[in-house]
């Protein structure tokens, strides 16, 4: 069965950057869309980004645009979530998933906390 781990979460300072990875195994990773959604504590989970098997469409909520950019590296088998001038607000766990057709795989989350 298809498995997603996420990595690169952790503590950051306002105003700060992270680079979140979504590392695919069991499954062929270039034939599914990947995403990127959160989930703060007593909120709704949304979406945050997605992109295209072959990486060349990414597509963004309108809230996550500027400070989010969404990639991927078929070769490494790997997503990519590059996260800039991070509020308090972007504190969640960030899920990544993907998708093709009626397969979909979900990741374990990995938690970003951004705070002073």
């Amino acid at each position: 069965q298809g498995q997603l781990v996420e990595s690169g979460g952790g503590l950051v300072q306002p105003g700060g950057s992270l680079r979140l990875s979504c590392a695919a195994s069991r499954f062929t990773f270039s034939l599914y869309v990947m995403s990127w959604y959160r989930q703060a504590p007593g909120k709704k989970q949304e979406l945050v980004a997605s992109i295209t098997s072959a990486g060349d469409s990414a597509d963004y909520a309108d809230s996550m645009k500027g400070r989010f950019t969404i990639s991927r590296d078929n070769a490494k088998n790997t997503a990519y979530l590059q996260a800039n001038s991070l509020k308090p607000e972007d504190t969640a766990v960030y899920y990544c998933k993907a998708d093709l057709g009626r397969i979909t795989i979900w990741g374990q989350g990995t938690q970003v906390t951004v705070s002073s």
